[in-house]
């Protein structure tokens, strides 16, 4: 099972070929597919912050309790972030833990991986802030979707997956994952990862620590982002994380004419 790639890298994984936005492929996966399910075995599933918020509410669990039962955290030498992976059944397969004989039970809010699966998505951010995208086939040998379905290039087949909401949330993130500190090689700390976890995936502990004081942000709140706070919108509160962080990483905040430092703000 592949997953979706949030940067862009100069590495392409093993199976995979370079798409444009304009190659076709044939897929279809379902119950009729010999191999269904296959995909969710011998999982290594990185979740995004959009993926989690997504899934949390799903369960109905708070964020604290989902990451706690479902996510383990890698950080490893090398990383520049943490790393967040759905954990796996102890069956000796190493399947998806919401994966049934019938298919997956949490479907309708799946992660983004799976939606795009057999496809991937690089992203990378310009220093003007626009976003350009990457796209990959994976063609693992296990699949046979691809010897029916319809014919698809990857923005499509994108769109047919509901995949819109989760790439235009998790684009967000590069405004911190590319930011031109990080490019010219800054690590957070273990504090500063730790920060990273709190703030993006456990967005209901986020809440409760700004709504307390015990957090503070430098610029105030606009009308969305305070009601965000008062009436559990997952979505702005969100983005607010990726600007707190930006806050406590670099003392600077993303406008459309770039970075700006906060204390020079008007």
């Amino acid at each position: 099972m592949t997953t979706q790639i949030l940067s862009v890298t100069n590495q392409i994984p093993e199976y995979c070929r370079a798409m444009s936005s304009s190659d076709t492929f044939h897929f279809s996966c379902n119950s009729s597919v010999a191999c269904f399910n296959e995909c969710c075995r011998q999982l290594d599933l990185a979740l995004t912050p959009y993926d989690v918020l997504r899934l949390k509410n799903r369960l109905k669990l708070d964020s604290g309790a989902f990451l706690e039962r479902y996510v383990i955290v890698e950080w490893e030498e090398g990383m520049r972030f943490p790393h967040c992976y759905l954990t796996t059944v102890d069956d000796g397969r190493g399947s998806c833990v919401f994966v049934k004989e019938q298919g997956c039970s949490i479907y309708d809010d799946r992660p983004a991986a799976c939606r795009a699966y057999p496809t991937g998505r690089g992203a990378s951010r310009r220093v003007d802030g626009t976003v350009t995208e990457q796209y990959v086939l994976l063609r693992e040998p296990h699949c046979l979707g691809f010897a029916t379905g319809q014919q698809h290039t990857v923005p499509e087949y994108f769109q047919t997956q509901g995949l819109a909401d989760y790439n235009r949330y998790n684009d967000q993130l590069l405004q911190l994952l590319h930011h031109p500190h990080v490019r010219a090689g800054f690590r957070p700390n273990r504090a500063q990862a730790d920060q990273f976890i709190m703030a993006l995936y456990n967005l209901d502990f986020f809440r409760r620590e700004l709504m307390t004081g015990r957090l503070k942000m430098k610029q105030p709140l606009s009308p969305m982002e305070f009601r965000s706070l008062s009436a559990g919108d997952d979505r702005p509160l969100l983005l607010l994380a990726v600007r707190w962080l930006l806050q406590e990483y670099f003392d600077e905040y993303w406008t459309s004419t770039g970075y700006r430092k906060i204390n020079s703000a008007a």
